[in-house]
């Protein structure tokens, strides 16, 4: 059975300081809250790892920017990873950085065999740098480009085998890419290769009326989980993971719909 996760958040400290009981079994920080503290938010982090595992999911690793790799970026998070023992760590893939300039979102690039080769080249140097392979996600978009060569999944899948990366699959975001550029998540779950597959992430939308838009600010949609029980009998054994980011409810709420997954898993077939 895979193991169920959620997102360490800082809404919930004083419920898990508590030490009340906990039915997930692991939680994944955001690296960047916890790199430049010495403070409260790192405490608790060390505390929460005495008692569970931990992943480090990244936002600012910007690992197609213009500026890379941040020599200080990457030695503070290294630090961390030292610090913390995280049983995986990963981040986006995409750009968030542009000639110094911090642009806070996860832009997307066209899918083309000269990206693809920069991101191999990207991918192998951090993974040196880290000492460890790492996870990368696949993002949500809102715009897609005519000078793509292949596919999101093709390329992802290359990127993979060629860089011995793993994959973090964000199930909402192929879902939500399927319906804001008009592709079939079915067919995308299909293609990639499973055994590249390190970490599941479930998330909640919300549907403009124009597109679809990722905001992670309430329950995993109905389209989602389908998706999820779809492929259950390939997810088996990958951890999963709930975000939750804004609107955050209580702790038993959020864990709660985490452990959906774990009802659906138990109810398919390996």
């Amino acid at each position: 059975m895979s193991s169920i996760g959620v997102g360490l958040r800082k809404e919930h400290y004083p419920y898990l300081r508590k030490g009340e009981p906990v039915r997930i079994s692991w939680f994944e920080a955001i690296t960047e809250n916890y790199m430049d503290t010495q403070g409260r938010p790192l405490e608790m982090l060390e505390f929460i790892r005495k008692n569970f595992p931990v992943a480090l999911h990244g936002v600012s690793l910007s690992i197609l920017g213009g500026t890379f790799p941040d020599k200080k970026y990457i030695q503070r998070w290294k630090e961390l990873i030292q610090r913390i023992d995280p049983f995986l760590v990963s981040d986006h893939l995409c750009w968030t950085e542009q000639s110094g300039n911090y642009l806070h979102d996860l832009l997307p690039f066209p899918f083309t065999d000269e990206f693809l080769k920069f991101a191999i080249e990207r991918v192998m140097q951090v993974q040196e740098i880290l000492g460890r392979k790492i996870l990368l996600e696949n993002v949500s978009t809102y715009l897609s480009f005519p000078q793509s060569e292949m596919t999101e999944w093709e390329f992802i899948s290359e990127l993979s085998n060629k860089s011995g990366c793993g994959i973090l699959l964000d199930i909402n975001n192929i879902y939500v890419n399927s319906i804001n550029h008009g592709f079939s998540a079915f067919t995308y779950l299909d293609s990639i290769p499973w055994e590249n597959v390190g970490q599941i992430h479930l998330a909640g939308h919300t549907d403009t009326g124009e597109f679809l838009f990722d905001t992670h600010s309430r329950p995993v949609a109905k389209e989602v989980w389908d998706l999820f029980s779809s492929f259950a009998n390939k997810i088996h054994g990958i951890p999963i993971l709930l975000e939750w980011d804004e609107d955050i409810p209580n702790f038993l709420e959020m864990e709660e719909e985490a452990l959906k997954a774990k009802s659906i898993l138990g109810s398919v077939p390996k």
